[in-house]
């Protein structure tokens, strides 16, 4: 079990990896391409595009192929995409390469909560998953660095390379030392009075799950949207330089990462519903400081920054295990109803804003209220929290 929870930790990387690696060399690959900056911050939006498209059969995929093919697959598409981006002339080939890169990414993440829900238990699984949200921000800790520092010694496209490599690591890890862990389970029936007992099919539209996937889609449309405006608050409207800038998103990120490693002990402690309610909590105060910002000191936001990623942190594990929990036979499937929901309505929701003309700290503002507002109704209702047994219909 150790063996795929590690495998899963390395896997998931690739996603932040092609999203933060980047981001520091974005003037240079400007001025390469002759390109503008703007233009090539669509390359976000376009990699979220790609991961989209692939989740929308990954999912199948791993639960008809087996998981292991399906991440062979999505990593060698990375790979190759990645070679690609680090060889671009043109700004067309850049942006075709990165929906690739994204391609990849999305049979990679959606894989990696199919392979937890088949190897752990829900309780092993809420600790894992609030400990996955902690590796995936030590990307973000590390990129501006590394990034600054390839940018010293390199040219830009030794990012992309960097990229490939560590995908190729991956693939190299998958073939070699990881077995296939989905097993299409045989179903016992019995039979009673002529009757065959047959259990009832996992199905996606449960208050149960609808209320997790709900929860989860605001959650992750908060951390990208607070990822999304940061350097234009940061760096446009306060006048951080770059280097500031990735020192401040260094040190805000080492917050979420700190509670999410400490979330297992945190589990063991206290009850789901507490810790969402925390997490809900940090939302709500954020939405305060916010106001406080804009009336007083811009400083005041990053405490705003902070809380965003610690209510994430508290969130994450427990919705996204909770929402596996009843698909055995469908994980596969299911990984991908979240993560399509999640990047899909979380670039909706920044698009839309953007479209309308909504400033940056108002497009936080909002979605923090509507998070606070809907996760609080979830959570004041057993029916939307409690799970129903499993029915059999004779």
């Amino acid at each position: 079990m150790t063996k795929y929870v590690i495998f899963s930790f390395f896997l998931v990387l690739i996603y932040p990896l092609g999203v933060d690696l980047y981001l520091t060399g974005l003037t240079a690959i400007a001025s390469d391409l002759n390109a503008s900056e703007v233009t090539l911050h669509h390359a976000f939006s376009i990699y979220l595009m790609g991961m989209v498209s692939s989740m929308l059969i990954a999912g199948w995929c791993s639960d008809n192929l087996g998981r292991k093919p399906v991440i062979l697959f999505g990593t060698l598409i990375f790979f190759l995409a990645s070679l690609s981006a680090g060889l671009s002339i043109t700004e067309k080939q850049f942006l075709i390469s990165r929906f690739f890169q994204g391609s990849g990414s999305g049979f990679c993440y959606v894989v990696t909560f199919a392979i937890l829900r088949d190897t752990l238990t829900e309780q092993q699984r809420a600790k894992v998953l609030s400990m996955i949200n902690g590796i995936t921000c030590i990307i973000p800790v590390l990129a501006p660095v590394l990034g600054f520092i390839i940018l010293l010694y390199c040219e830009w496209s030794m990012m992309f390379y960097l990229m490939g490599a560590y995908s190729l690591l991956v693939f190299i890890f998958c073939f070699l030392g990881i077995k296939e862990t989905y097993h299409k389970k045989e179903i016992k029936i019995k039979k009673v009075n002529l009757s065959v007992i047959k259990p009832t099919t996992e199905s996606f539209l449960t208050h149960y799950f609808l209320s997790r996937l709900l929860i989860s889609c605001l959650g992750m449309a908060v951390i990208l949207t607070y990822v999304n405006i940061s350097p234009i608050v940061v760096m446009q409207q306060m006048n951080y330089s770059t280097g500031e800038y990735s020192i401040l998103m260094t040190s805000l990120a080492m917050i979420s990462m700190t509670i999410s490693f400490l979330m297992p002990k945190i589990l063991m402690k206290y009850r789901y519903k507490h810790i969402l309610s925390v997490g809900l909590i940090c939302f709500g105060i954020g939405i305060i400081f916010l106001f406080i910002g804009k009336k007083s000191d811009m400083r005041w936001f990053f405490i705003t920054f902070a809380l965003c990623g610690s209510g994430f942190a508290l969130l994450f594990g427990i919705i996204m295990s909770q929402a596996l929990s009843p698909f055995s036979q469908r994980a596969g499937v299911a990984s991908s109803v979240l993560g399509i929901s999640q990047l899909s309505f979380s670039s909706l929701y920044i698009w839309v804003m953007g479209w309308i003309e909504v400033s940056s700290i108002n497009m936080l503002v909002v979605i923090l209220f509507i998070s606070c507002i809907v996760g609080t109704l979830f959570l004041c209702f057993p029916r939307f929290t409690e799970q129903k047994k499993v029915k059999y219909n004779v």
